[in-house]
């Protein structure tokens, strides 16, 4: 049976995927800080599992041997709680993983947090979000390369953001830029290897962060492309479809871009951060500010797009 690691697996996305490939027959380690969401996400699992009979509609065939095939039933859960923002929480991962089920047949770097748009925000919480969004699916895919490269096979999805394409969103889409950028590079060194490397890019998807807002597709749409990618590799995807237009448009005439949120950070007048005047932005101390960003559900913030 395949396995797959799936981080930020406590709600939103994270927790779809994880429900939605579980449901394939795969095994899923479950990677999130909060714990005890983790253990009620793994017996909603184990009781679809006791309650199944007979095949499992649909596939997920992963790479290589393992993967996960129809008819497989619902695959096993693994808690493995998990803080991203600790820089031995991705090697701890893998090593675990390793040791409860003995191979990685794929990776989904899901886990994220949100923050301010302004470049006013503290060091801080700018840390925390380049820690858990960026930093952190370095250091994963750092870990699963060598096992998926003596496997010879793998998959690797990092979750970025519309707003890792349209800049409008401070730290929040540094961060998505840079996980692109790191995706379509560790793609091409990845190359012939057997290992395949996807970007999937959520614009607004209804999840804890985005709350107030009202008609929004749920995460089961990121991850039926998850799912998708897992079984058939692709550059990039972007969901919903209709976010593919804005990109192409922002690239072409960024000046457009520019003057719809000129002036503007979060929806918010220029000179103010999180309703702040500009002078005291960075006036809380940093554990505050790295605690509260923290404190958002890993796994929800690429519900986020740009500017919000």
């Amino acid at each position: 049976m395949a396995v797959v690691i799936v981080t930020g697996a406590s709600s939103g996305i994270g927790r779809a995927t994880a429900l939605r490939l579980a449901g394939r027959g795969w095994t899923v380690v479950l990677a999130a800080r909060r714990a005890a969401e983790l253990e009620t996400l793994a017996a909603e699992i184990a009781a679809s599992a006791a309650g199944t009979s007979g095949s499992v509609p649909g596939s997920v065939p992963g790479s290589g041997s393992g993967s996960g095939e129809s008819g497989a039933g619902i695959g096993a859960a693994h808690v493995v709680p998990t803080d991203l923002a600790e820089p031995d929480a991705a090697a701890n991962l893998v090593k675990r993983t390793l040791e409860l089920t003995g191979r990685i047949d794929a990776l989904v770097n899901n886990a994220g947090v949100g923050g301010d748009a302004s470049v006013l925000t503290g060091d801080g919480e700018v840390r925390t979000i380049i820690e858990v969004n960026l930093l952190a699916p370095i250091r994963l895919m750092r870990a699963v390369v060598p096992v998926m490269r003596e496997q010879g096979s793998g998959t690797i999805v990092n979750i970025g953001s519309v707003a890792g394409e349209i800049g409008i969103g401070g730290a929040y889409s540094a961060s998505k830029f840079g996980l692109r950028g790191i995706n379509d590079s560790v793609r091409r060194e990845l190359a012939g290897t057997g290992i395949a490397v996807s970007l999937v890019e959520p614009g607004f998807i209804a999840t804890e962060l985005t709350a107030h807002r009202s008609g929004l597709p749920g995460p089961e749409i990121v991850a039926e492309a998850v799912e998708r990618v897992i079984k058939r590799p692709r550059r990039r995807v972007v969901v919903p479809g209709k976010y593919r237009a804005a990109i192409v448009l922002s690239n072409a005439f960024p000046f457009i871009t520019d003057r719809v949120y000129a002036g503007k950070a979060a929806g918010k007048p220029a000179g103010k951060a999180a309703g702040k005047p500009a002078g005291k932005a960075a006036s809380k101390p940093a554990g505050k500010e790295a605690g509260k960003a923290a404190g958002k559900p890993a796994g929800t913030a690429e519900g986020k797009p740009a500017g919000t």
